[in-house]
Formats: C-alpha cells, structure tokens, sequence
C-alpha cells in the first residue's frame, strides 16, 4: 500500500472533516518503531493497566492492521514493550496506537512496525485479562471504532470510515 500524506489527505477532503467520516486525532503521541509512516483497518482493544489481551491480539496474524489500545490514558505502567513489539513485526501487524505508555524503547524503534504511544514507563503491566476487544474506544478526543481505517505519518494521525485513495 501506498503511503498517504495525513496533510494531503485532511487538504482533499475538507468535506469529510467537516461531516465527521474523517477525523483527526489530538497530537499528544509520540512517534516509536521504524515504521514512521503506517496505516491499515483499525482492530480497537480497551483496556487498563493490563496487558494480556494486547498480547493476544498481536498473536493473531496482523495482516496490515492496526491495534488501537485504548489504555485510559494511564501513565502508570507500560502496555507495550520490546516482545510485544517483536510479535507485532512477526505477526505482520502495521503499528500499534496506545492511549498509554509502552516501555524497552530501544528495542520497539528497531522493529518494522510503527508505534504511537503517550511516552515510555518502565514498569510492566499487570495480567488479569480484563479488557474489552473490538469495542468502540475514544482517545485524543477521537473516537475509533474497529473496522475503520487509521492513518499515520509524521504529521499526525487520521481515522477514516472507510479505506481512503488518493
């Protein structure tokens, strides 16, 4: 796939930001992993201060998708970290968006996917397995429902109703 500019994109279709097909996340994530560029249908996960069903999601085959974990906003602990983050690249996941902290910063900005989180926190999560998978979430006052399609560059990040062509 192609990689589509997030400025382009918002300058083409006014129309669709206007009626809310088009949506523009809050810029309050910071950029990880070596994919600075990535996009793909959105797969939403809500969870706090846990883990467990964030592993299992990237343990299914990623097929260019793109996790949306919506964390609380939680700075407490980390989410993602250097093996998840591996497991996303093998599994062939497009990136991961969290609305927390991930941690093992250096090993997640040397895998092949792209990455947004609020900041790193080295302490790991707990694992009760409590969470709520393909659910609509709201983060960066945005909200996201599984399906939708996500895109992401240096810019900021979109999420669209539908798969965009430019």
């Amino acid at each position: 796939m192609a990689a589509i500019a997030t400025a382009e994109v918002c300058d083409t279709n006014v129309s669709y930001l206007a009626n809310g097909d088009l949506r523009v996340l809050q810029p309050i994530f910071q950029s990880y992993g070596q994919r600075r560029t990535f996009s793909g249908p959105v797969v939403t996960l809500k969870v706090f201060e846990d883990n467990v069903l964030v592993r299992e999601l990237l343990e299914t085959k990623g097929e260019g998708r793109v996790l949306v974990v919506d964390g609380g906003g939680s700075m407490r602990c980390a989410l993602v970290g250097g093996n998840i983050g591996q497991l996303a690249q093998n599994m062939g996941w497009a990136g991961v968006v969290v609305n927390g902290c991930i941690r093992d910063v250096d090993e997640i900005n040397g895998c092949d996917i792209g990455v947004r989180a609020l900041g790193p926190n080295p302490v790991k999560s707990n694992k009760k397995g409590i969470g709520e998978m393909y659910v609509p979430v709201h983060i960066a006052g945005t909200l996201i429902r599984d399906g939708e399609w996500l895109y992401a560059d240096s810019d900021g990040i979109l999420v669209s109703k539908s798969e965009l062509s430019i």
